[in-house]
Formats: C-alpha cells, sequence, structure tokens
C-alpha cells in the first residue's frame, strides 16, 4: 500500500449558487405588497492551502474527487440563503498546480500559501432583486450559478537544502539515517527506496533538510528507472551531494564512471527546465559535494585511494566516508551548512506576488455567433460568458422568466447577430459550449406567456393604492343595509297583494260553510 505519493489529478467542483426566491409579501388589508424574494446565497471555493504537517499527496491519490458547499436558498420575506463553506486542501511544500496539458498555474512555497482551484458559481436574485419601474411585480427568480469545475494536476517538488543522488544501492538512505532523524527503509538490494526521504540535520548552527533521492541509473532523465518520476525534488535544493559506492559489485563501475553518468543524467534533465523566478542558480551550477561511501570496507578504501586524484580535478570537495561507522559524516554535515548558508545568502529578497488586473479589452465583443452542423442541418451557437451564464440561471418552466431571458439576449444584441449569421424563424440556435449547450428552436419575437395578460411583470393589483376612510365604509354599509331592506319590503308586497301563496292550502277546494 503506498504511503507517498507526489503527483495525483485532481478533479474539483466549486458549490453552486443558491437559487433565489420568487415571493410576494402580505400585509393586513393588502394580500399582494409587493415581491419579497431573498437572493441564493454564494457556492463556497475549492482552495489548496500548504500545511507544514503535510508531507505528501496521498489523501488525495484515495481521494481525487473534491468539492465546496453549495450556497442556501433565498426565501421570502426578504431572507437571502446563507453562503456555502469553503473547501480547503492541505497540501505539501513545493506543490506545483498545473492542468491537464502542462500550463503551470500555481507553485505553492511557503507555509499558509493559498491557490483557489474552483470557484464557487453566485446565488440567484430573487424577484425583489429584479424588481424595477418597468417589473413591478417578477413573477420568478433566477437560479444559482453551478460552480466551477476543474481537472488539476498536483505535483509535489520536495523543497530541501541538500540532494543525495547516486546509484541505487549507493548508501544514501543509510548516510540520511546517519546524519539525521529520518528512518528510511534499508536492505542490500539495489531500488530500496522508491520514495524520496526527508531528513533535518544540525551542525554546530547550521541547521538544513536533506532529500534522500532514489537511486538514478542511466536514461532517467529519459524515464527509465526511478529517475524521471523523482529527478523534480532536486531541482529546487542548493547543493548536490554525490554519493559514490567504492565497493559496488559490479565489475564495470567505478566511481568515476558512475559520476560521470549520474552528471549526464542531471545535464539532461536541467535542459528541460524554466527559469522558476525565484533566482536559484541553474542546477548544473550549484555547489556540489563528492562523497565516497562505503570506505570503511577494505576495498572501498583502496578503490577511493585509486580514484581520489582523479576526482580532484573537477574542483569540488571530496571526501571518504562511511555511513556504518560514522567516517567522515561531522566533516561533511560542516561543509553542508556551510554551502547551504552561503547559498541562502545570494538568493534575493522574497517579494510579495504582484496583484495582477487583467481587464478585458475594450472591443472585445461579449458574445460570438458562428454555425455548425447540428443533427444534419445547419445550427448557429452563441457563445460567450454572459449568454451562457444567463441561461444556467434561467429557470425555463417559468414563461415569465424565458421571457426575461429573452430580452437579455435582445439587449445584448444576440438577434440582430443572429440575423446577420442568415438565422430566420425556426432556426436551431445553441448556447453555450460543446455538448452541454442549451438548443433552442429560434424565434426573432420570444414571448413569455406574461405579455398575454399585459406588460411583463406587472399586476394591477399593486395600482391600487386608494383605500377606503371610515365615513365612507360607513356610507357603504348603510347603502347595502337599505338595499337589503327594500328587497324585504319589496318581498312583502307582493306577498300581500296575492302574488305569493301558501303551499300548504288547495286553493281548488270550495270554502266550507
Amino acid at each position: 500500500m503506498a504511503t507517498f505519493v507526489d503527483r495525483v489529478v485532481l478533479h474539483v467542483i466549486g458549490g453552486s449558487g443558491g437559487h433565489g426566491a420568487a415571493s410576494i409579501r402580505r400585509e393586513k388589508f393588502k394580500p399582494l405588497a409587493g415581491p419579497d424574494g431573498g437572493n441564493g446565497g454564494r457556492g463556497g471555493d475549492v482552495i489548496l492551502e500548504v500545511d507544514a504537517s503535510t508531507t505528501t499527496l496521498l489523501s488525495y491519490h484515495h481521494k481525487p474527487h473534491q468539492r465546496a458547499a453549495s450556497g442556501g436558498f433565498g426565501k421570502g420575506d426578504l431572507k437571502h440563503g446563507a453562503n456555502g463553506g469553503d473547501t480547503i486542501l492541505r497540501v505539501p511544500d513545493g506543490t506545483v498546480v498545473s492542468t491537464q496539458d502542462g500550463t503551470v498555474l500555481a507553485d505553492l512555497t511557503g507555509i499558509g500559501s493559498r491557490f483557489v482551484a474552483a470557484r464557487g458559481g453566485r446565488g440567484g436574485l430573487g424577484n425583489a432583486a429584479l424588481a424595477s419601474r418597468q417589473r413591478k411585480a417578477p413573477g420568478f427568480a433566477l437560479l444559482g450559478e453551478p460552480g466551477e469545475e476543474r481537472s488539476l494536476v498536483l505535483e509535489l517538488k520536495t523543497v530541501a537544502d541538500v540532494a543525495l543522488v547516486g546509484f541505487p544501492s549507493a548508501g544514501k538512505s543509510s548516510l540520511i539515517a546517519a546524519m539525521s532523524a529520518a528512518r528510511p527503509t534499508i536492505a542490500d538490494y539495489p531500488f530500496t527506496t522508491l520514495v524520496p526521504n526527508l531528513g533535518v540535520v544540525e551542525a554546530g548552527d547550521h541547521r538544513y533538510t536533506v532529500a534522500d533521492v532514489p537511486g538514478l541509473i542511466p536514461g532517467a532523465s529519459q524515464g527509465k528507472g526511478l529517475g524521471l518520476d523523482f529527478l523534480r525534488h532536486i531541482e529546487r535544493c542548493h547543493v548536490i551531494v554525490h554519493v559514490l559506492d567504492a565497493a559496488a559489485l559490479e565489475s564495470d563501475r567505478d566511481p568515476v564512471t558512475d559520476l560521470a553518468r549520474i552528471e549526464q543524467e542531471l545535464a539532461a534533465y536541467a535542459d528541460g527546465l524554466d527559469d522558476d523566478g525565484q533566482g536559484r542558480v541553474p542546477l548544473m551550477e550549484r555547489p556540489t559535494v563528492i562523497a565516497i561511501n562505503k570506505t570503511d570496507l577494505p576495498d572501498g578504501a583502496d578503490m577511493a585511494d585509486m580514484v581520489r586524484e582523479r576526482l580532484s580535478d573537477r574542483e569540488v570537495p571530496v571526501l571518504d566516508i562511511s555511513a556504518v561507522s560514522r567516517k567522515g559524516l561531522r566533516e561533511l554535515s560542516f561543509l553542508l551548512g556551510e554551502l547551504v548558508d552561503r547559498a541562502r545568502a545570494q538568493l534575493p529578497e522574497p517579494e510579495a506576488a504582484p496583484i495582477v488586473l487583467t481587464p478585458s479589452a475594450v472591443d472585445e465583443a461579449a458574445f460570438r455567433v458562428s454555425t455548425e452542423q447540428f443533427d444534419g442541418a445547419t445550427a448557429y451557437r452563441v457563445s460567450g460568458d454572459k449568454p451562457v451564464r444567463w441561461v444556467a440561471q434561467t429557470d425555463f418552466a417559468n414563461d415569465e422568466a424565458v421571457g426575461y431571458l429573452a430580452d437579455r439576449l435582445a439587449r445584448l444584441g444576440v438577434e440582430n447577430e443572429l440575423l446577420k449569421a442568415g438565422a430566420v424563424a425556426g432556426s436551431t440556435v445553441l448556447i453555450g459550449p460543446g455538448d452541454d449547450a442549451v438548443v433552442f428552436d429560434w424565434e426573432p419575437t420570444m414571448v413569455g406567456g406574461a405579455e398575454h395578460l399585459g406588460s411583463r411583470g406587472s399586476d394591477a393589483r399593486l395600482e391600487e393604492q386608494h383605500r377606503p376612510t371610515r365615513e365612507q365604509k360607513r356610507e357603504r354599509r348603510r347603502e347595502r343595509t337599505e338595499a337589503r331592506l327594500g328587497r324585504l319590503a319589496a318581498m312583502e308586497d307582493e306577498r300581500r297583494s296575492g302574488h305569493w301563496t301558501d303551499p300548504t292550502v288547495d286553493d281548488t277546494e270550495e270554502p266550507r260553510s
């Protein structure tokens, strides 16, 4: 079971905005007192944040789908929906965020650094916010926008001061275990180390971190072995330590040849690196230390004596060490501390990232109309941020909301552009990208059902501002009473005049004498 993961594909979805409410306020003596629907809440963001206690991307390897909470729905009485909570994803220091096509979006270094991976959707407006002088009683509200959905690649580039590189079984894991409190897996077979190991070394006043990079072999820069997966971990180091095996069992290997092969792989990998903009020295120009390991063995000591002179020609420090007997480790730790402090001093002062504002161009069109084939016929696709967003906010089950969308598109100039593109009544119009587009049978004069009852969004009952006075109410009651008494008197006169008969009396019988 994996315990260290340094590359994952993360699928993030921002929270959807809450729907607005369509509600009418009711008061005593005035059942229709105007719209009072509240707005929906905003959806939460998915945020990546550097955390000191996180050292791997393992949790996102097991759970690659992450989403934020959605906003609450609006309610009547001008009650707005609650905003959705943000989802904070903890990542290690040195995480690089990029798209699946390789475009780098963020390089998260420094505890507390943040990057918004997916933004939440905006909440829909309630009918109270949609009311205007022309639309006094909207019978609809806008839907909340869906949250942003993205697939991102997270790559961890270990932030270490010193990188230990070398062939498999050169003793790198044993060396970091001897110099620090790290306890990597150590065994007598190649590729024991499958993941980078980090250790903290203290030497006097010096304190720095050391990374044990898994063993490199010829062709690592082209993807052979494990090198390509873990070479990224040496990009941020200040000092490179070449750990050479002085007691290799292979007959075709010796420290000088191993060093030349490793440097060749590092140079090939460095050619593909871009300037990170943080003032670091190019990879092949950084301070280098050669550590000849396993010199506690007789064969190792003899090999070190044979190659020391050839290695000294490189004008870099060469030390004989032994991770088992700890020979030369004190000198190595202090030497690395001095080199790291010197490299840190040469780094430029960190500057706050500038706030980059990218306004839209003045002449940039708000939308674009293009033609394409759809179901064997010519269709017209409308693309642009505003039309797509407006369509997502529309409740197509409400005729008045559809009419409001038609008005917005007409004001934006969509209908004029469709006419210029050759669209006619009944043409197929798609609004939105790809298969998620909304398909219309276009009518140049699209109207909603509410227009048949009058001006859209109006209600004649809301125009009644007159309330009767007490005297007027008494006069109306007196009139109703007099009318009722008049009807009763008329009925009594009719009864006495014989217009009415008693059904219990037989008028055909002769009266008895």
